[in-house]
């Protein structure tokens, strides 16, 4: 277990961090909700990490002074975008302690040096923003200092920290709107956490992981990184059109760090997104503004111009529309229901979007119209799959743009998949309708849970914790064990036309389980073709399908 870190291993933690990143960075590109040039946040990170090794391995020293300064200059000078920025700027800080170590640091300085990262991260915004790269790092900074008293080892430390960051990229959405409508956590803060996670690997040996999806996806059954609601917005969302950056270096004599601050407040008038930091040596400056010329003649005042880039968001939030529309397709497919594994079993059948829910967990008419939006089609079905969901799906027609929904009132989810079954690409809307109505006629599905209350229901004298048999309408079965249940229920519904019956096991069910109730209901129906699948569903111990 590690007390100390030196500054070889500090090295080492830098370049592991930036090939976490580096590895996992189309997927944090993939979470971005904005639409602008700048807004590739894993690529802008990952370039300002890449900078970064790029002036330590050139670095030939291995004192802390210069490990520290090179990591701070080669952040700053390769930093992009305001994720990028703000990235160089918790490394800064954090540098600017550690370069005052002699040989080693222990947890106590680290957690110091995080904290003054946050600070210098939270100074270099004219507004910072909460939901964002920032509130992990604060939240992790601050449970740094509170357990570093307590934590000796660098590997319990960190697997805190990294813990603290978790529930901080969770916050994210409830603190910023857009994030929560687009159904992701901050794209920064992921890549914040990639990096500290790629520091901790060179402690504990682990091998450098891919992001988990499910982990920063809003809804694990949600597709990942889905932006399109936010490309959809309105040219004048952009108010200020030139995402505009550029270095001021051989400062003339006369400027002053006063002339810094002075800079910031007159780019400030000029736009938003301002970032203006450094020193006497080197100055980054970053805006979004519709007069650029004028902010590259405040900073010519006071030095030269040094690699100035002006890109204009509104071309391409144009673009992204453009190919959006390009792309879209005819129809398109949305489900509803609970369980991991009957998600996945929705895509494999090409539904393109997945809204968790079901009983005991109704989405609402604008969760489901928020779903709908985000599919890049003209025509929209929906699966309820549950009786009580679909008039909230009937409602949310009214909140969908640019769209047609089609409501499928399919009121389990066997005849989901049956009408998910009928779709075919290559024929209309109208016939596809049709088509996936007929098919509900063709499935009679049931459900198996245990009874929460003492009730008389059905002709049935029911106990809490029976194990009863559900159809759509009402209970037909009831036992003290879950495969009799099931037996009974199967007994009940099967009818002579029926030649397939398929289970869907629960979360609370094993796979052996379910393989040897399977094999009970293939002996007692020889002529059926018998079948199960991992649902995963919470509630009901299985799902049944009679086709």
């Amino acid at each position: 277990m590690q007390k100390t870190i030196n500054s070889t291993e500090f090295r080492k933690m830098i370049l592991v961090g930036a090939k976490a990143l580096e590895n996992n960075r189309a997927k944090v590109d993939a979470l971005n909700v904005f639409p602008v040039p700048d807004g590739d946040t894993g690529t802008n990170m990952s370039l300002t990490m890449q900078s970064a090794v790029r002036e330590i391995t050139a670095c030939a020293s291995n004192a802390f002074m210069e490990v520290c300064d090179a990591v701070s200059k080669g952040a700053l000078k390769g930093a992009r975008g305001n994720s990028g920025v703000i990235l160089s700027q918790i490394l800064r800080g954090i540098c600017a302690v550690l370069r005052e170590c002699a040989a080693e640091f222990d947890v106590k300085t680290f957690a110091k040096a995080m904290e003054n990262g946050t600070k210098v991260a939270y100074g270099a915004v004219a507004v910072p923003k909460e939901g964002t790269i920032l509130t992990v790092v604060r939240m992790m900074s601050e449970h740094a200092v509170k357990i570093a008293g307590k934590k000796k080892t660098f590997e319990e430390f960190f697997a805190e920290v990294i813990d603290a960051g978790e529930k901080a990229l969770a916050l994210t959405p409830e603190l910023l709107p857009v994030l929560k409508k687009a159904g992701v956590v901050d794209s920064g803060g992921v890549g914040l956490m990639t990096i500290i996670k790629g520091f901790a690997s060179v402690l504990t040996g682990e091998e450098i992981a891919d992001v988990d999806t499910d982990a920063v996806a809003q809804a694990p059954t949600d597709d990942f990184g889905d932006n399109s609601d936010i490309i959809n917005l309105d040219l004048g969302e952009i108010q200020f059109a030139y995402c505009t950056e550029f270095f001021i270096i051989n400062l003339k004599k006369s400027t002053t760090l006063s002339d810094i601050d002075r800079l910031r407040e007159k780019l400030l008038n000029l736009g938003d997104s301002v970032i203006c930091i450094g020193d006497l040596d080197l100055v980054k400056v970053h805006v979004h503004t519709n007069q650029p010329g004028k902010a590259l003649s405040y900073a010519l005042e006071l030095g030269e111009l040094d690699r100035p880039k002006i890109e204009n968001m509104l071309e391409q939030n144009r673009q992204l529309r453009a190919k959006r529309e390009a792309e879209k397709k005819e129809m398109g497919m949305l489900a509803i229901c609970a369980g991991q594994g009957l998600a996945d079993i929705f895509k494999d059948l090409g539904v393109d979007r997945i809204i968790e829910g079901g009983q005991t967990m109704n989405p609402s008419a604008d969760d489901i119209a928020t779903a709908a939006q985000k599919i890049n089609a003209e025509h929209i079905f929906i699966f309820p799959n549950n009786k009580n969901i679909i008039l909230a799906a009937e409602q949310a027609k009214n909140l969908v743009e640019n769209r047609t929904i089609q409501v499928i009132p399919t009121k389990n989810v066997p005849q989901g998949f049956a009408a998910a079954l009928e779709f075919n690409p290559d024929a209309s809307a109208a016939e596809n309708k049709i088509n996936m109505l007929h098919a509900l006629d063709n499935v009679k599905a049931g459900q198996v849970t245990h009874a929460v209350r003492n009730t008389t229901l059905n002709g049935f004298s029911i106990k809490e914790g029976d194990i009863i048999g559900l159809d759509d309408k009402k209970i037909l079965a009831k036992s003290r064990a879950i495969d009799d249940t099931v037996l009974k229920l199967i007994e009940k519904m099967k009818e002579e036309f029926h030649q397939v019956i398929t289970l869907y096991y629960g979360a609370d069910v094993k796979e052996e389980e379910a393989e040897e109730l399977c094999s009970k209901i293939a002996e007692q129906y020889p002529d059926c073709d018998v079948d199960f699948h991992c649902g995963n569903q919470p509630v009901y111990y299985y799902i049944l399908s009679l086709e």
